[in-house]
C-alpha cells in the first residue's frame, strides 16, 4: 500500500508540473509578437494550434490531479475529512476547479470565437479588419492565461504545505513572487527562466 500511495503522489505532482501550460502559452504569445502586430498568416495559425492543443492536454492533466488527489486523501493518513478540516486542501481544490472552469471558459467559448475569425483568412487573402477583430478576444486569452499562471504557482505553494505550514510571511512573499512572475510572463519572454 505504501508503494502506491508513492505512486499516487508522484503521479499528482507531475500532473501539477504539466499543468505549467499557462506558462508556456504567454512564452508562445510573446515569441509570436516579435513578428510584428500585422497578422501573419502561418505564425498566427501555428500559434493557435499550439495554444488550442494545449487545453486538451491541460484538461487531461486537471483530471488527473484531481483523481489522484482524491485518492491520496482516500488512501492516505489525512482522510477524506481533511478536505474539509485542513484549510489548504480546501483551498487547493478550490482552486483547481477554478482552473478548470477558466480552462473551460476559454477552450469551449473563447477560443471558438478565435477559430471562427481565424477562419475568415486565407493565406492569400487576409480580411483588413482581421487584426483588429482578434485582438479583444487574443488580450482577454492572454490575461486569463496569466491569471491561471498565478494560480496554479500559488496552488503549488499551498501544496507544499499540506503536511507542515510555512511561515505565514514567506506564504505571503511566495504569493506576491508568484504574482509577479505571472505578470512578468505575460509582458516578457522570459528568456533566461526567471532572470
Amino acid at each position: 500500500m505504501e508503494t502506491a500511495y508513492a505512486a499516487l503522489k508522484f503521479l499528482h505532482v507531475m500532473a501539477f508540473v504539466f499543468m505549467s501550460i499557462p506558462l508556456f502559452n504567454l512564452i508562445v504569445v510573446n515569441e509570436r509578437a516579435q513578428l510584428g502586430p500585422s497578422f501573419n498568416y502561418d505564425a498566427d495559425n501555428y500559434m493557435e494550434n499550439i495554444i488550442r492543443r494545449g487545453a486538451q492536454r491541460c484538461f487531461t492533466f486537471q483530471w488527473t490531479v484531481l483523481i489522484t488527489g482524491v485518492l491520496l486523501l482516500v488512501t492516505g493518513p489525512l482522510g477524506i475529512a481533511a478536505l474539509w478540516g485542513n484549510w489548504v486542501l480546501l483551498v487547493k481544490t478550490i482552486l483547481l476547479f477554478t482552473l478548470m472552469g477558466l480552462l473551460s471558459f476559454v477552450h469551449l467559448r473563447l477560443q471558438p470565437i478565435i477559430d471562427g475569425i481565424l477562419a475568415e483568412a486565407r493565406p492569400d487573402a487576409i480580411p483588413d479588419d482581421l487584426t483588429g477583430r482578434l485582438k479583444p478576444h487574443r488580450m482577454l486569452r492572454k490575461r486569463l492565461a496569466t491569471f491561471c499562471l498565478f494560480l496554479v504557482i500559488v496552488t503549488i505553494i499551498l501544496g507544499l504545505q499540506v503536511f507542515g505550514r510555512f511561515n505565514v510571511g514567506l506564504t505571503v512573499v511566495l504569493t506576491a513572487l508568484a504574482a509577479v512572475f505571472a505578470l512578468r510572463a505575460s509582458k516578457t519572454l522570459v528568456r533566461f527562466g526567471w532572470v
